[in-house]
């Protein structure tokens, strides 16, 4: 098996400070700026048990501004946008659901999400087009908005690190594929109210900012979503270590397994994985549990529904979770 040559240089060690926290400092600064209660705060808490920065609420007073009857479909004639997910809560929909308990954690959660990724915003619903939270610690804030559109595969594009960031990003690449569009003055209007809110809250606008720029140097590994990884690496390079197989041989083997036409075939496609699950557990021996993360996600990623993959995913990340992988990195 060829080695995949991806492992970042020792010169900077993971564990130094947890993802989001130069967010969290800002935090305290723009919450006296929302109208959201604490209330409505504490509630889509407590359904997602995940925190929420305060742009998502921000980003609600700002539709309900748009559109104060519906603020989920205020960006929806425009853009072709509707708020979805932890928004529900806020415009209280969970009240009037069928389930007296409710799986939040799989509430609009798409084919291809990891379990990093939040679904916030639908897009269009013929490609499976939404965007979401992208979290690489799950007791802390985003990291960045990621874009994905399901149907097409499981690539996750980076959309700034913000709501209002990823809707103008939207806004500008729409007006960039389409040309002319008839309703250019509203779409000039939602610009301009974009970046005049942005400025008020002091959100950045890039698509990739600085904050974002310093994730990627603690990636440890792109994946087939290309969003990339992050495990603790501590100073003696101990929690990641290569797979031994190229994206490009992985995704050979998956489809090898996808298209076998029995059960011996499939078994037969499926032995490459069965050896790369023994590295791990070897790894995992020596607290390099972000080798058998990464090949959970890339199997995950990939997307097949055959049982065996299935399995392994699942057991794959089980076993990372409870090695508490995704303490702060």
């Amino acid at each position: 098996m060829a080695g995949r040559g991806k492992r970042k240089p020792k010169s900077s060690p993971q564990t130094e400070t947890p993802n989001g926290e130069v967010k969290k400092a800002k935090e305290s600064q723009r919450d006296e700026k929302t109208a959201v209660t604490g209330e409505m705060r504490d509630e889509v808490e407590k359904m997602y048990k995940l925190r929420m920065p305060d742009d998502f609420f921000q980003f609600w007073e700002f539709c309900k501004g748009l559109n104060a009857d519906c603020p989920q479909d205020a960006l929806k004639e425009t853009l072709g946008l509707r708020l979805v997910g932890p928004f529900d809560i806020l415009s209280k929909r969970h009240k009037s659901s069928s389930s007296s308990q409710p799986n939040f954690h799989l509430h609009w959660r798409y084919f291809y999400d990891p379990p990093e990724f939040q679904t916030i915003i639908q897009g269009n619903v013929d490609i499976q087009h939404h965007m979401g939270y992208f979290r690489d610690l799950p007791d802390a804030l985003p990291v960045f908005i990621g874009e994905n559109e399901a149907k097409k595969g499981c690539t996750i594009t980076q959309m700034g690190d913000n709501i209002f960031a990823a809707v103008l990003l939207f806004l500008q690449k729409k007006r960039k594929e389409r040309g002319q569009l008839k309703n250019e003055a509203a779409l000039d209007q939602l610009e301009e109210d974009l970046k005049q809110e942005a400025e008020r809250f002091d959100l950045p606008l890039e698509q990739k900012t600085k904050a974002m720029k310093q994730r990627e140097r603690k990636v440890v590994t792109k994946t087939f979503h290309g969003a990339g990884i992050v495990v603790p690496v501590d100073k003696n390079d101990v929690g990641y270590r290569e797979l031994p197989e190229t994206d490009a041989s992985l995704k050979k083997i998956c489809k090898a397994i996808a298209e076998a036409k029995n059960d011996e075939e499939r078994m037969k496609a499926f032995a490459p994985i069965q050896e790369m699950i023994t590295f791990v557990q070897f790894a995992n021996d020596e607290c390099d549990y972000g080798m058998g993360y990464e090949l959970g996600i890339d199997l995950f990623c990939y997307g097949s529904h055959m049982s065996c993959v299935d399995k392994s995913c699942s057991q794959l990340f089980c076993t990372c979770f409870k090695a508490q992988i995704l303490e702060e990195a």
